[in-house]
């Protein structure tokens, strides 16, 4: 059983930047699809970046140039650097992990057995 534990959450005024980190007790944490969602009060839980077991990421539209996820496989350990952070980037963010299909481009769908316990990330205007 993936057990995820994050930290890394907090507030800040718009612009700023901040660091979450999510570290999976697993000895195959490289061959995981890995992503991090976020979920603000009354809307719908959105991905906002994932990474496969070759390194390659993938991010949304919203953030793309601010926010870079990344993967340290030898501390097992998945990052999301947000910079130029917006008061819309607030909400409740969570690290998820899956199996990785072989063939097949990791992606937001489907299920995903292991999650973060999530950390706020407040942004002020």
């Amino acid at each position: 059983q993936v057990q995820l534990a994050q930290s890394g959450g907090g507030s800040v005024q718009a612009g700023g930047s901040l660091r979450l980190a999510c570290t999976a007790s697993t000895p195959t944490w490289s061959s995981y699809c890995k992503a991090w969602f976020r979920q603000a009060p009354g809307k719908e839980r959105e991905g906002v970046a994932l990474v496969d077991s070759d390194d390659y990421t993938n991010h949304a539209d919203s953030v793309k140039g601010r926010f870079t996820i990344s993967t340290d496989n030898n501390k097992n350990t998945l990052y999301l650097q947000m910079n130029s952070l917006k008061p819309e980037d607030t909400a409740m963010y969570y690290c998820a992990v899956k199996n990785e299909v072989p063939g097949r481009a990791c992606d937001y769908d489907g299920t995903w057995h292991a999650w973060g316990q999530g950390t706020q990330v407040t942004v002020a205007s």
